[in-house]
C-alpha cells in the first residue's frame, strides 16, 4: 500500500499535474492540501475516472484539504475536534489497509507568518489543539497516519540555511517543540526511518531560482503510529513534478507499507 501527501497550491491550477502524477504513480491514498476551492468546484468526476473516491473539505481562495482513495473513505471528520477554527485545514477518514483499517489525518498546518505576529499565536494554539485531538484519535485508531504540509522544519538538516534562518518561521524552537510533542504521542517521522540523501527538501520558493539552487525546506511530513511503523517499507520525496511547467512549490511525499 502507498499513501502520499502533496500540497498542490491550487487544485484548479494543478489538476492535470495531479492526474498525470497519479497515472504514473497509482498510489492507494493521496492527501491534498491548499485546494483553494469550495466543495462544489472539486473535480470529483475527473478523479473518479482516475479510480479515486474523495473526502473533501474545501474553502474559497485559501486552504482546503482532501483525501483521495482507491477504496471507500468512511468516518470522515472535518477540522480539529474541540478547536474552533473557521479555516478548512484538517480532514480525517478511515481507509482499508493491508492489516485492517487505517485512520488517515490530513492537515494543512498553519503557516504562522512571523514569530511576532497574531498568526503565530494562532499557529501555537492550533498545534496545541491538534495534539489533544490526535491523542484521542490514536486511542480510538491504533493504525494512524498523520500527514500533510506541517510548515515546520523538524531539524536543521531539513533547511537549506539552518544558520541564517535560525529562529525564523518554520525554524523556531517553539514550532519544533510542537513537532516533538506529536512524536511523543507515539508517532514516528517515516522519512527519517531510512537513510536519505543530504539536503532532501519538499518545498522550494518560486523566487530566486529556489528549486534550481535547491534552496528548500522539508516541511511536508508523514508520521505513523507504532502499529503502522512496523509495516513501513520506505518513504521518499518525488521531486519530478516540481520540474514541470507551472508546478506547485511542493513535491509529493510517498509512504510505502
Amino acid at each position: 500500500m502507498r499513501i502520499a501527501t502533496w500540497n498542490v497550491n491550487s487544485l484548479t491550477a494543478r489538476l492535470n499535474h495531479v492526474l498525470t502524477w497519479l497515472a504514473a504513480n497509482p498510489v492507494d491514498v493521496l492527501c491534498l492540501q491548499e485546494l483553494k476551492m469550495t466543495d462544489d468546484k472539486f473535480p470529483l468526476d475527473a478523479l473518479r475516472e482516475a479510480g479515486y473516491e474523495a473526502a473533501i473539505f474545501g474553502q474559497k481562495t485559501y486552504n482546503g484539504v482532501a483525501i483521495l482513495s482507491r477504496t471507500p473513505v468512511r468516518e470522515v471528520v472535518k477540522n480539529i475536534v474541540g478547536f474552533d477554527d473557521e479555516h478548512a485545514r484538517v480532514i480525517a477518514a478511515t481507509v482499508d489497509g493491508p492489516t485492517g483499517p487505517i485512520r488517515v489525518v490530513n492537515g494543512y498546518f498553519v503557516n504562522g507568518q512571523a514569530l511576532d505576529s497574531d498568526k503565530f499565536v494562532y499557529k501555537m494554539n492550533w498545534l496545541t489543539g491538534l495534539q489533544a485531538y490526535l491523542r484521542a484519535e490514536l486511542a480510538a485508531h491504533p493504525q494512524l497516519v498523520l500527514l500533510g504540509d506541517f510548515n515546520i522544519t523538524p531539524e536543521d538538516q531539513d533547511s537549506y540555511d539552518p544558520v541564517g534562518l535560525a529562529g525564523t518561521i518554520h525554524h523556531s524552537e517553539q514550532e519544533r517543540a510542537h513537532f516533538r510533542a506529536l512524536l511523543d504521542l507515539g508517532l514516528t517521522d517515516s522519512f527519517r526511518m531510512f537513510e536519505q540523501p543530504p539536503k532532501s527538501f519538499s518545498w522550494w520558493d518560486y523566487r530566486m531560482l529556489g528549486y534550481q539552487k535547491n534552496r528548500g525546506l522539508r516541511i511536508d511530513h508523514i508520521l505513523v503510529s507504532d502499529a503502522v511503523k512496523a509495516q513501513v517499507k520506505g518513504c521518499a520525496i518525488d521531486r519530478v513534478p516540481r520540474k514541470w511547467e507551472k508546478p506547485s512549490d511542493h513535491a509529493p511525499v510517498v509512504l510505502e507499507l
